[in-house]
Order: C-alpha cells, then structure tokens, then sequence
C-alpha cells in the first residue's frame, strides 16, 4: 500500500470539507470604507471627505507642519550666524620660554650694537648670515613648541657663536673692540 492510497481511502470522510471548501466565494472584496482609507494614503490622491476626518493627519494637523517648522528654525539659526560677528582667534600669551627667548634675543642686539660698524670682510659673511639663519628657525620652532628649554639653549649658543664670530671678524679688519 503506498501513501497515496491511504489518501483516496480516506476521501469520503473529506467530502463535507471538500464541498465547505467549494461553497466558499473565489474572491472576497473589503468594504468600501477600506478602499477609500486605501486611497487617501495614496501619493497624489485626494482623500474623500468621509474619509478625511478619520486620517491621522485630519486628527493631528500639526504633524505636516513640522517640517515647515524645522526649516524655519534652520533658517534662523543660519541668519544669526551670518548676522553675529565671529570672535577673530587671539594668539596666546606668550610663554615663559618664548618671553626669555625675545629677551635674549633684545640682548643679543644690544651686544651687536655696541661693537664698533665696520664692514665685515666677504670671507666672514656667509658664516655670520648662516647663523643668522639659524637663530631664525630656532625662534620659529620655539613659537611651535614653546616649553622646549633645549631649544632655548641652542638660541643661546646660536647668539653666543654669532656674536664671537662677529668679534673676530672686527678683529681681523683691524678695529679695536
């Protein structure tokens, strides 16, 4: 006996569900308040006003206006930042490195000031505008980091070297110091 048999045996006890089944409709149509619901949340229908009262958006209006609403308030959040002056970035306060380095600096002109002018030969110049040079950058890169005391003490030796190698070149032009 195969399982298909077993099947068409039992088909008579079947016969008054089969035949419920038959007497059912083939096609079951809703009301027609729930095709009018259907087609007021359709894009670009217009609601029948049977309909219009029973939507959420009859029942709370204010729930389309929030996107007005939010615009304008986007609006004029830009207008004030359009409208109220920005603060211009202050620099810092210099720091205690940077303040020693501008008066070691002030120092250092005092010290080339008071040497007797006279013009440096050619043979000293390219040193001298070298180390120029470099205490350029050294106070360029205390501006960045200002709490380098190593930076500091390459300032130092930078103007100390300048200001002998500015001694020996008076020298050699015959001046007295």
């Amino acid at each position: 006996m195969t399982p298909h048999d077993s099947d068409h045996d039992e088909l008579p006890a079947h016969d008054e569900l089969s035949a419920r089944l038959r007497a059912l409709p083939t096609e079951r149509v809703p009301p027609a308040r729930v095709w009018q619901g259907i087609a007021a949340q359709l894009p670009g229908q217009a609601p029948a006003p049977a309909v219009a009262a029973r939507t959420p958006a009859a029942r709370w209006p204010h729930r389309h206006r929030w996107p007005l609403r939010v615009g304008l308030g986007m609006a004029a959040a830009l207008a004030v930042l359009m409208v109220v002056p920005t603060p211009i970035p202050q620099t810092p306060a210099p720091s205690l490195l940077q303040r020693q380095a501008d008066a070691m600096a002030g120092e250092y002109q005092q010290a080339i000031a008071a040497l007797p002018s006279a013009d440096v030969t050619d043979e000293w110049r390219p040193a001298l505008h070298e180390l120029d040079a470099s205490a350029d950058t050294i106070r360029a890169a205390i501006a960045e980091n200002p709490r380098s005391r190593y930076l500091l003490g390459q300032l130092q030796r930078t103007y100390a070297l300048r200001l002998e190698l500015t001694q020996q070149a008076v020298l050699s032009a015959g001046l007295p110091t």
